[in-house]
């Protein structure tokens, strides 16, 4: 049994300036193609044309196949692939975009058979990274999934390489290297991957500092396009003008790299709030696998505040990917908290069990960003307690530990032994209670 259905957009839906005259940036004019087979594949589908966009093309049109069984050779039907290669032709498409991924020989009969670039999510994902990604450390991650990805496709990416000209699926620093045999395309994944380990060295020498100093990092994870970035500004906005906004778009992907930054509350209570990539439905395993040290982070985090975007309707799925992520990650036993944002969207939103406890937010409008600040405090800071010991000098093993392991906030000697006044965990704070100074 079979069936198709079509979805495409008209060229009167192109865009024009103020003066009426025709946009004229590089687009990209692409088809997207789907098997359905028992789930209805309408979400992924509309997703697939949301990362389409976010790499810069205009979506013609939308097919969609259902079978009970992948051709092998083709994915789709032989019929199918006739009527794509028509709509090819009549709608001057020049990229098909294939929602499930294919393998090297399935790329090839394609683009034989339809005459233009063909690619599949897992390339238009990895486009959209190459494109976007800005830290050193991205980029190498980025060109890492390309070629653990392309490597046992090298025989359908063959032809589409000797082609001249770009186009979606063909940027990012791993292109060049599917010209090169598999020897060099190992060779370099190793390098990448020798690099990468440096990098996490590092990152993991700024994650004993902060350690040392006891300040308690909270990570920002969820959808993409959930609003996170939003969520780490506006908590800027509120507690330190001087820390610089990160970039908040209303795409998916835009964020890829992590950023950190120092969140003030008051004197007493400082933490570390990292915005990590956003999710996606059927993110390739590469990627996951090629990010981990970038989500490394989240592993670390006292808290994860999990953004989830209260005005979409199929935020349950939303929330479950992201769940399922984060325990692929290993950082499925971390304390979270649900934050519902955009609720100025969706008033009369009615949440979805999660299991954690939840709050209802808006970045954008600045709706309960008061309660949700409130909440961080408890969590993090709640087993802090803030007060002055008066340390012996012939105990200056004790004075070391506090100094490496709590946050110190003045130091005085004095003729019985060093004051510190100092911010330490209940742990250390029972045992070292007969210091205090009352």
């Amino acid at each position: 049994m079979q069936s198709t259905n079509y979805l495409w957009y008209t060229k009167d839906m192109l865009k024009f300036n103020d003066n009426n005259e025709i946009i004229t940036e590089e687009r990209y004019r692409v088809l997207l193609v789907g098997l359905q087979r028992k789930e209805d594949i309408t979400y992924s589908m509309n997703e697939l044309a949301g990362l389409a966009e976010a790499a810069n093309a205009d979506v013609l049109g939308k097919v969609i196949q259902t079978l009970e069984k992948p051709n092998t050779a083709t994915l789709i039907g032989k019929g199918k692939v006739e009527e794509v290669a028509e709509l090819v032709r009549n709608m001057d498409a020049d990229t098909v975009i294939f929602n499930d991924e294919l393998s090297g020989a399935q790329l090839r009969n394609l683009e034989d058979a339809l005459g233009v670039r063909v690619i599949d999510r897992t390339i238009l994902i990895l486009d959209i990274f190459a494109a976007r990604a800005e830290s050193r450390e991205g980029k190498l991650q980025v060109e890492l999934a390309q070629l653990k990805y392309r490597m046992p496709r090298l025989i359908g990416f063959g032809k589409s390489l000797s082609r001249l000209g770009g186009g979606i699926g063909t940027r990012g620093p791993g292109e060049k290297k599917l010209e090169t045999d598999r020897r060099h395309i190992e060779r370099r994944m190793d390098d990448i991957k020798e690099e990468l380990v440096q990098l996490r060295k590092t990152r993991s020498v700024q994650r004993s500092k902060r350690e040392k100093s006891s300040i308690p990092v909270v990570a920002l994870v969820g959808y993409t396009n959930s609003g996170k970035s939003a969520l780490m500004n506006r908590l800027l906005s509120e507690t330190d003008k001087e820390e610089k906004s990160v970039m908040e778009r209303d795409m998916l992907f835009a964020t890829l790299d992590t950023k950190q930054r120092s969140i003030k509350l008051d004197t007493n209570h400082e933490f570390i709030l990292v915005d990590t990539v956003g999710f996606v439905s059927k993110l390739p395993h590469s990627l996951v696998e090629a990010f981990k040290a970038t989500l490394e982070e989240v592993l670390y985090a006292d808290l994860l505040l999990h953004v989830v975007d209260a005005s979409y309707e199929e935020n349950k799925f939303h929330i479950d990917v992201t769940n399922r992520v984060i325990d692929e990650i290993g950082a499925g036993d971390r304390e979270k908290v649900t934050v519902f944002n955009k609720i100025d969207l969706n008033p009369d939103f009615e949440p979805p069990a999660t299991g954690t406890e939840q709050l209802f937010v808006s970045a954008k409008e600045n709706i309960n960003i008061d309660k949700l600040i409130e909440t961080i405090k408890s969590r993090v800071f709640a087993d802090k307690v803030s007060t002055q010991l008066l340390i012996p000098y012939d105990r200056g093993d004790i004075s070391s530990y506090l100094c490496e392991k709590a946050l110190i906030k003045s130091m005085d000697y004095e003729a019985d032994g060093t004051r510190i006044t100092l911010e330490m965990n209940q742990e250390d704070y029972q045992r070292l209670k007969k210091y205090e100074i009352i």
